[in-house]
């Protein structure tokens, strides 16, 4: 026999619930067929939610029996939260591997050593970028962050807000081959006060926090990632130099 639910949800004109459409994907996922009733109005979702005492919707029915929203649908199933939750790496793995990639694809593409000075330094380049364009995204966000870690910008807090675009000139200035002596010590300044930051607010102070790496929002926690980012701009100005 085939396994059937019941799901109201709203979609009008104007705002189709997402997590309607999480549930309905879910249920088809775990083998039922779905009665898709939509709720096409404000005043048909609100009649419904006084009908059947909710607060909200989708609602998700089995057997006759109420399960709930996209959440309790999840528990239904055995499946954890929806999203992310807690601490994660995620935002920086996502961002070192996709910068490791484009560094592979360019120097494939242009015929040059994968395995070379200009590979790493292309690597640092763009993965400082990515990093940059994530602080960009709200600078308010990202200074309430930084500002309780980075010694500079403890003491003078417009640091905090100049900081995302230094560290977009020297990833940019690194991979347009601006002349070292432009690009360089940006970077060794913005790479050293930060290591000297994170190395004192994690391994000295023992303070948990979180790091401003990828944006003020994120739950990546401060520590080896986050001094990895700053010495990889140190090495960065400092390969500048050599080459």
């Amino acid at each position: 026999m085939s396994k059937t639910a019941k799901l109201y949800r709203m979609v009008t004109s104007q705002h189709i619930c997402p997590f309607g459409l999480r549930s309905k994907d879910l249920l088809e996922r775990e083998g039922y067929e779905v009665e898709d009733h939509q709720l096409s109005s404000r005043s048909e979702t609100d009649a419904f939610k006084q009908q059947h005492n909710v607060d909200t919707t989708p609602q998700t029915f089995i057997s006759d029996q109420r399960i709930g929203g996209y959440d309790k649908l999840r528990e239904f199933f055995d499946k954890g939260p929806a999203g992310q939750t807690g601490t994660t790496y995620t935002p920086v793995i996502a961002i070192f591997s996709v910068a490791a990639l484009m560094t592979l694809a360019w120097q494939f593409a242009t015929g040059s050593s994968l395995l070379s000075v200009s590979s790493l330094l292309l690597f640092i380049a763009v993965s400082m970028c990515f990093l940059a364009v994530q602080k960009l995204q709200d600078l308010y966000s990202f200074t309430q962050s930084f500002i309780t870690y980075d010694l500079l910008a403890m003491r003078w807090l417009r640091y905090g807000y100049w900081y995302p675009f230094l560290e977009a000139y020297a990833g940019i200035g690194m991979i347009a081959g601006l002349p070292a002596l432009w690009v360089a010590p940006v970077s060794l300044f913005i790479g050293t006060v930060g290591a000297v930051s994170v190395f004192k607010a994690v391994y000295v102070d023992h303070r948990e926090l979180k790091c401003a790496c990828v944006g003020g929002d994120s739950n990546v926690p401060l520590g080896f990632v986050s001094l990895s980012e700053n010495l990889f701009m140190i090495g960065g100005g400092v390969l500048m130099l050599l080459s």
